[in-house]
């Protein structure tokens, strides 16, 4: 595959990575200062002793900073198998496997220093979105398959009555168009309230906080909840209530959009294969991560 004819080629290097070329210049000297920064340490990657100075050895497939960065954003796109990752830059899959688990933390260092990735623990959460400038915030779900386990326990803990699949679930916060908040990844049979009671985030006083019926019960101290109306049993909806919930629909939009940008990544769009334990989590906040990279490059243009 020829890295360099791909580079300026403005559809294609979208279609394989989500980023244009400007974003991925951008993206170019954070990834490059990390990836030196871990080169740098005394252990290798297998845990032993450098021996060699750094740079010493044959040169791998990857020569270039451009072509770790380009494997990396094509397997989190493209999510290929690693048999054709390995095909597709010449080694073989055992190879692919070890660059995806060593280029994963470099991309999320990288995303770190430019400010992308979204809030994991309550307290940051809340100095990010006090710093918003409207305090409404949209709280919602996020479920993506993964395989059916062979252990029955894990199958009945990974099954989603809802989307009649085995899957994942995050809950994700934001105030627009960007992802501000990102829960911890649990089984997907965990329902939305309960994982939002267990995440503890804590919302801005005098915010309001827009959430779907899946968040019933669900009452943050300090903040005011907006939630669409239910239909009661066998009497239909009355008009002012319907008016209401479209209202509320138009408001929430944002974060159905959001979640489409962050599902751009088929890593966390499509069945989910890898098994390293930990990844899971990793692969959304980098999703999550790439999409508000996207969204600032390009607001900022």
């Amino acid at each position: 595959m020829n890295i360099e004819k791909m580079w300026i080629n403005p559809r294609l290097l979208r279609a394989a990575t989500s980023l244009d070329r400007s974003e991925l210049e951008q993206l170019v000297f954070p990834f490059e200062r990390e990836w030196f920064k871990a080169q740098r340490r005394s252990l290798t990657q297998r845990g032993t002793e450098r021996v060699r100075t750094l740079g010493a050895g044959r040169k791998g497939q990857l020569a270039s900073i451009r072509h770790k960065l380009l494997f990396i954003l094509m397997y989190f796109k493209l999510y290929p198998l690693q048999e054709v990752m390995g095909f597709l830059f010449g080694f073989h899959q055992s190879e692919a496997n070890r660059w995806v688990h060593r280029l994963t933390p470099v991309l999320e260092q990288a995303l770190g220093r430019t400010m992308a990735l979204p809030a994991r623990r309550p307290a940051d959460l809340q100095r990010v979105l006090a710093a918003c400038p409207s305090l409404e915030f949209v709280l919602d779900g996020v479920e993506r398959p993964v395989r059916r386990p062979k252990d029955q326990r894990r199958q009945k803990r990974h099954y989603s009555g809802k989307k009649k699949r085995h899957g994942l679930k995050n809950l994700v916060a934001t105030p627009g168009g960007k992802i501000k908040g990102l829960s911890r990844t649990v089984a997907g049979s965990m329902h939305d309230k309960k994982l939002a009671d267990q995440t503890g985030w804590r919302w801005p006083q005098g915010g309001t906080l827009l959430m779907d019926t899946g968040f019933t019960g669900y009452t943050p101290p300090r903040t005011d909840v907006l939630m669409p109306h239910k239909k009661p049993k066998g009497k239909p909806l009355d008009a002012i209530w319907k008016m209401i919930n479209r209202g509320i629909s138009r408001l929430r939009v944002g974060v159905e959009h959001a979640i489409a940008g962050i599902k751009r990544c088929h890593i966390v769009a499509d069945i989910y294969r890898n098994t390293k334990e930990g990844f899971e989590d990793a692969v959304m906040l980098l999703a999550c991560g790439l999409h508000n990279f996207r969204v600032s490059c390009r607001s900022a243009a």
